[in-house]
């Protein structure tokens, strides 16, 4: 009896996470690999409500992953691609996909992550971002990318994850190159949007988790050539959290490049009308195709 007990109890507890419901993202992407969910990925984040949209569009209560593809011109295709985490605090997921379509149009692959929510589990978003590296190393040959060139780019909370997966990642693992928008990257209250780091680590995080999870302590030589941009008016998250993380870079000796734009406040990556957003998509050009000529150097050396 109460082996049937618990097997009817485990059978409830299934169909629960199992009914969860989840959303599709309206896009026109090549492609949509729905990757995992909490009951399939190495770690859950406890999400119980189903998938919804709030009144601005965004995505809350995300507990499936999902890759949203877009493939690059193969006119210009640079054979680079990238993978792009979106911001909302770790609280919600911003949807935007113009910074998908623009790399798409100039060569890079795209992929647009529909990452889970961390809810106080530091390990999910992590995991999330180093699967869809994968994906794309993996179906490289396919997608006709050098899977040697996989780079992550984000903005806010999704520019901390950027810079997370570029320090938590093994070397031999790590992404090639890193676009961070007004970033997420230190704990401390007077620098940094707080409610990032309560909901990644949880309410009860301990000093030393602040220090630890405060990614300008966890730049290494290894770290990834790395882009910031940033405004000087950004009242969300102040531009100190960017500064520690290029000095960090700097010191290490790792190549990287930051520029700060006059006005545009917090969340401009996506405006169609952003005043410098000629300027930022000019900068992005310029330092990949930097990189792209530092890598022709090196192999030509090898050679």
């Amino acid at each position: 009896m109460k082996r049937l007990l618990a097997l009817l109890l485990l059978t409830a507890s299934t169909l629960g996470v199992s009914a969860q419901k989840t959303v599709e993202l309206k896009c026109n992407a090549d492609e949509v690999i729905r990757w995992w969910d909490n009951r399939t990925a190495p770690h859950s984040n406890g999400e119980t409500e189903d998938e919804a949209f709030d009144k601005k569009g965004n995505v809350i209560h995300s507990s499936e992953t999902a890759f949203y593809l877009f493939k690059a011109d193969e006119a210009v295709n640079t054979r680079r691609s990238v993978v792009i985490f979106p911001g909302g605090g770790y609280y919600k997921l911003s949807i935007n996909f113009r910074l998908a379509e623009w790399f798409a149009k100039h060569g890079v692959t795209a992929m647009f992550v529909k990452y889970r929510l961390p809810n106080g589990v530091k390990e999910v978003p992590l995991e999330d971002a180093q699967a869809a590296m994968g994906y794309l190393r993996k179906h490289a040959k396919r997608l006709n990318i050098d899977p040697s060139k996989v780079g992550v780019c984000g903005n806010s909370a999704g520019g901390h994850l950027a810079a997370y997966v570029s320090n938590f990642t093994p070397d031999n693992e790590k992404p090639a190159w890193a676009i961070l928008f007004y970033p997420v990257i230190t704990e401390p209250e007077w620098h940094t949007h707080n409610y990032t780091f309560r909901n990644l680590l949880g309410k009860e995080r301990t000093p030393a988790e602040k220090q630890y999870y405060a990614l300008e302590n966890r730049v290494t030589s290894a770290t990834p050539p790395t882009m910031i941009l940033v405004t000087d008016d950004d009242t969300t998250v102040p531009n100190i959290s960017s500064l520690l993380y290029y000095e960090a870079l700097k010191r290490h000796g790792v190549k990287a490049a930051m520029h700060i734009y006059p006005s545009g406040g917090h969340g401009w990556a996506g405006r169609k009308g952003y005043i410098y957003r000629s300027s930022f998509l000019s900068h992005i050009e310029d330092w990949l195709a930097e990189l792209d000529e530092a890598d022709n150097k090196t192999d030509n050396t090898r050679k």
